[in-house]
């Protein structure tokens, strides 16, 4: 195996890797349809707390990051592909992100959730930044990281500590999912999603600084493009090795502090900005020894073969995270099954073990017959229309 076809195996082993754990996560939340069946035994409700935890201490927060991390590595990729060829690739990405935000659009029906769109928007600012060096750009991946927008808000907290505090107003929205989400008509449901719904999870990624994450991980994938990290070599080895130890280390140290925050402050208004700003890095530090750890393991032998499981679903992860929303949707909310009534964590985490098994093999079989995934080709035809 040559570095550059290990390279792209082991990005889309990561990508595999992600979708797979965002597909537990929507189960678990019934794709964004909070709701605990009535009645169920005590042992029930604790193992569902159980999974519950575990699953989202693991994965939650971690999986967007791995995709927006890819998403910047993907861009240096196809910008250096052709410049190679003598074109500048900006104005064609430009559009590729228009035809992003359109299958975000449309997965917006089925799940309100959905980053697609987020991403389409947020990666426009690559464009300006894209030739700066790379001191600079990670001075501003840092500066996002540092959560800018929250400063004047912990500022204003600190003089007045005694300031009551109002649920986010992303909760106003998320409220109103019960007029339409429960009932049997799914144009309801698809009108909901992309209005309210559109507008409750941009609010909510913006109450909790995810906007500022994705933007600092779309640069760290370029810079790493550029210093050809994901590429097989003594010299990524040592840096993965040595981002796992200090990764772990951090995270060690950041998650207690994070469990003990809001014991440790007792203005709420302080405590609401000063967690805003720590509880995501510890967060990209778990992340970051997911990264590391498949990375230094996929050079494995008997590793390499499980982790090469996932590479067919991260070749279609974006067929992957729509069609799960599809199927998602059809079996939890009202116009479908309406499984959201019976489904706790522990029944959730079974059907989505299913569904990973089925999307898994369809993705396999697929991947031998053709070269892109379903969505991926209309996506690359459109990309690279009239072109020369």
């Amino acid at each position: 195996m040559n570095s550059n076809s290990s390279r792209l195996h082991v990005i889309d082993a990561l990508r595999g890797f992600a979708i797979v754990a965002i597909m537990l996560l929507h189960n678990l939340e019934h794709f964004d349809f909070y709701f605990l069946p009535p009645d169920l035994p005590e042992w029930m409700k604790s193992l569902d707390k159980g999974i519950w935890d575990t699953l989202f201490f693991l994965f939650a927060s971690k999986s967007y990051s791995i995709f927006a991390l890819l998403f910047g590595l993907t861009f240096f990729i196809q910008s250096s592909n052709q410049e190679k060829k003598g074109k500048d690739f900006r104005g064609r990405f430009v559009w590729r992100l228009v035809l992003l935000f359109a299958f975000g659009m449309l997965n917006s029906l089925f799940f309100q959730g959905d980053i697609l769109t987020i991403y389409a928007v947020i990666g426009l600012l690559l464009i300006p930044i894209a030739k700066l060096s790379n001191k600079v750009l990670i001075g501003i991946a840092i500066l996002m990281l540092l959560q800018p927008a929250e400063w004047l808000g912990l500022l204003h907290a600190i003089q007045n500590p005694e300031l009551e505090i109002v649920n986010p107003v992303s909760w106003t929205y998320f409220g109103k999912m019960q007029e339409y989400i429960p009932n049997q008509s799914a144009i309801d449901t698809w009108l909901g999603n992309i209005t309210n719904g559109k507008k409750a999870v941009i609010l909510w990624n913006w109450e909790n600084g995810r906007f500022f994450i994705i933007f600092a991980m779309f640069i760290f994938g370029l810079v790493a493009g550029r210093k050809q990290i994901f590429v097989t070599s003594e010299a990524s080895n040592k840096f993965w090795k040595l981002v796992l130890i200090i990764s772990s280390i951090a995270f060690i140290v950041l998650y207690p502090i994070r469990m003990a925050l809001p014991g440790w402050i007792q203005s709420a208004a302080i405590e609401r900005s000063v967690t805003t700003m720590f509880n995501p890095w510890s967060d990209i530090a778990l992340m970051l020894v997911w990264v590391s750890g498949i990375f230094i393991l996929f050079q494995s032998k008997a590793f390499h073969k499980i982790f090469m499981l996932f590479a067919p679903l991260g070749r279609m992860s974006l067929t992957n995270y729509v069609m799960q929303s599809v199927l998602g949707s059809s079996l939890y909310y009202g116009y479908g099954l309406a499984l959201y009534k019976y489904t706790g964590a522990s029944y959730s985490f079974l059907m989505a073990i299913l569904l990973t098994l089925l999307t898994g093999g369809f993705c396999h079989w697929w991947a031998k017959r053709y070269k892109h995934g379903p969505l991926e080709g209309i996506w690359h035809k459109l990309t690279w229309i009239r072109s020369k």
